[in-house]
């Protein structure tokens, strides 16, 4: 089983590498070219997951899904937060109807 801590500690790095120099870390480099580079790497990883679920290949969805998972946790590090304020989201939102969240939201 994979130590569900996976997250938190990525979130760490994450942290750590945004003031690092960007000539140490493709994740100091991504951070260093500022939110619109960050974003359109989120935008391009979530295209290739869609793309890869429609191929049908498994290992590659999974694959896709991590890089965009990461891309996405990059994004939140950038903006001061992390993985726990959207697993606090979701704690909020479970048990609430799909419908009923959406048009709570307006």
């Amino acid at each position: 089983m994979v130590n569900p801590d996976i997250l938190n500690r990525l979130a760490e790095t994450l942290a750590a590498r945004q003031g690092a120099d960007p000539a140490s870390s493709y994740t100091a480099s991504l951070m260093h070219k500022g939110l619109d580079a960050i974003l359109k790497k989120v935008g391009e990883e979530a295209v290739e997951t869609v793309l890869a679920a429609k191929d049908g290949d498994k290992l590659h969805l999974v694959r896709e899904v991590a890089d965009l998972w990461f891309h996405t946790l990059v994004l939140l590090s950038h903006q001061g937060l992390g993985p726990n304020d959207v697993l606090a989201e979701l704690a909020r939102r479970e048990g609430i109807s799909g419908i009923d969240e959406k048009n709570a939201r307006g």
